[in-house]
């Protein structure tokens, strides 16, 4: 079977001049699985490396000849690739693959094409095989234009094959927002080695003040992204979503202070800390978030030993977060003594 995907010459490779992306492209070959098989196909393409790629097929090949299936990749720079939920079945002596799969080809000149569709890959049970050994290999595949795009394109399945789960549409959102604002700010690894850009969640479900017994629950979710790590201060990044305004940012009060110490000696004591505006944060410092309590706090270290801080605490309800309580140490003495320069907490 000759695949849309194989017949669209408009978005092939040349066997010559190779670019300096395709160049770097990975090296994948992974016959463990039939999706891993997928994806060690189009590495061998991104590389120009056609005989690995023609190698990945069994007795039915994708092109009349080699040379057919080479030139059927003339012009495409680079082809990236998804897979959804494969699923199988079992023959005689062998187990069959379906792997739904979408395409992104990109061409010399720029332009995009998305296919999508399925593959079918065999696994012959290697206790009745002789030599040479036969992997996982790709029986046949039939790509066609799709309609979505590309980060849309999966198949939901093919032939019997699980569903893949619903997209989380919030997340999604925070993220490509996080992205789009944050990508060349913060740090590329967590802490712990993670790729920046996965943040934790939460869901928020309440009523408002003034909502009806019967109403329902509303939900609101909270989106914590990593940002950076410096010495002894983590710096992390809010979004929210709700069913009315979406995706938004937080941005968190801030009081601005004048403190005036002793002789203006930093060093000596604090004679007085006052509030003489407000601010906005975009992040926040050695943050967390309590789902108990639905607070998020934070511990802002002047200096590493923590002697000198700020914290705060924003207090989540009728769908947003407010500053409820601020506490300064402002004095650098080796000790902790915050006072409290702001609180809704207490009762009047």
């Amino acid at each position: 079977m000759r695949s849309a995907l194989f017949a669209a010459t408009a978005f092939s490779l040349a066997v010559t001049g190779q670019s300096a992306l395709s160049a770097e492209a990975p090296y994948v070959d992974d016959r463990s699985d039939a999706a891993a098989v997928i994806r060690s196909f189009y590495s061998a393409i991104n590389r120009h490396e056609f005989a690995r790629a023609w190698d990945y097929f069994g007795d039915t090949k994708p092109a009349k000849d080699f040379g057919s299936f080479v030139k059927g990749y003339d012009g495409t720079d680079e082809v990236e690739v998804k897979t959804g939920g494969v699923s199988d079945e079992v023959a005689a002596g062998s187990i069959y693959f379906n792997v739904p799969v979408a395409i992104r080809a990109t061409a010399k000149d720029g332009s995009e094409a998305v296919f999508a569709g399925c593959y079918t890959l065999r696994q012959v049970n290697a206790q009745i095989q002789e030599p040479p050994f036969r992997p996982i290999f790709i029986d046949k595949g039939a790509l066609k234009p799709a309609k979505a795009g590309f980060e849309d394109a999966v198949p939901e399945s093919c032939g019997d094959g699980p569903r893949p789960p619903k997209k989380d549409e919030a997340l999604e959102q925070a993220k490509k927002a996080f992205a789009a604002t944050y990508g060349d700010q913060c740090d590329k690894k967590t802490p712990d080695g993670k790729a920046v850009g996965e943040p934790d969640a939460y869901s928020i479900h309440y009523k408002e003040a003034d909502s009806a017994s019967d109403e329902p629950e509303r939900e609101t979710r909270l989106f914590r992204f990593f940002c950076s790590m410096g010495a002894y201060n983590e710096g992390a990044v809010y979004y929210i979503h709700d069913a009315i305004t979406g995706v938004r940012q937080l941005q968190f009060a801030s009081p601005e202070l004048d403190i005036r110490y002793e002789n203006n000696n930093s060093e000596g004591k604090v004679q007085a800390v006052n509030i003489i505006g407000f601010q906005t944060d975009d992040q926040l410092v050695n943050s967390e978030y309590d789902d108990a309590t639905k607070t998020i706090s934070f511990f802002n270290k002047w200096r590493g030993i923590g002697d000198a801080s700020s914290t705060g605490t924003y207090l989540f309800r009728n769908g947003n977060f407010s500053l409820v309580q601020y506490d300064v140490d402002a004095s650098y003495d080796d000790e902790s003594n915050p006072q409290t320069v702001l609180d809704y907490n207490t009762a009047p």
